[in-house]
């Protein structure tokens, strides 16, 4: 409805209502998607280790509980390494009930830009004692460029 079209539209009232309904279409253009609040959490709840070897570059994430079927380890376009999975609620039995819950479930992930010599074909996991430890090889440094001498030829 158009109040302007009611005579009250140079009203303070006015004018603050339509300011609070601009102000409230902004927000929600900018609030974030659920997907990336969700993403946003599973990111920031999963810390991870990362070190450089000589030879390559190993990831070490603590991952109690989980089966390798609950992660999942794979590479994306430009390089990217993604850690993810999902721990799950234990079964509920009857007659139990939980007086606290304090270990973490749900979905979790972690992505990494890896470095333009890392070897996305030579990648492992091994998942042991409740950590994951992702190996990623590095590609061999290359060839210095040899100097080459162009005969010059008498025209």
């Amino acid at each position: 409805m158009d109040l302007r079209l009611m005579g009250i539209d140079n009203t303070p009232l006015f004018h603050t209502l339509q300011h609070m309904m601009e102000a409230a279409g902004e927000d929600s253009v900018n609030a974030p998607s659920k997907k990336y609040v969700r993403d946003a959490k599973a990111m920031a709840a999963t810390p991870v280790d990362v070190k450089e070897y000589p030879d390559s570059y190993v990831f070490v994430v603590d991952m109690p509980g989980l089966k390798s079927g609950d992660i999942k380890v794979q590479v994306e376009e430009d390089n990217v390494l993604l850690i993810s999975g999902e721990r799950k609620r234990e079964e509920e039995k009857e007659g139990v009930k939980f007086i606290r819950m304090e270990r973490r479930v749900g979905k979790f992930m972690r992505k990494f830009s890896l470095p333009e010599n890392a070897n996305t074909d030579a990648i492992s996991a091994v998942c042991q004692d409740g950590v994951l430890t992702v190996t990623v090889q590095k590609l061999p440094p290359p060839e210095p460029k040899k100097s080459k001498t162009i005969q010059v030829k008498v025209a």
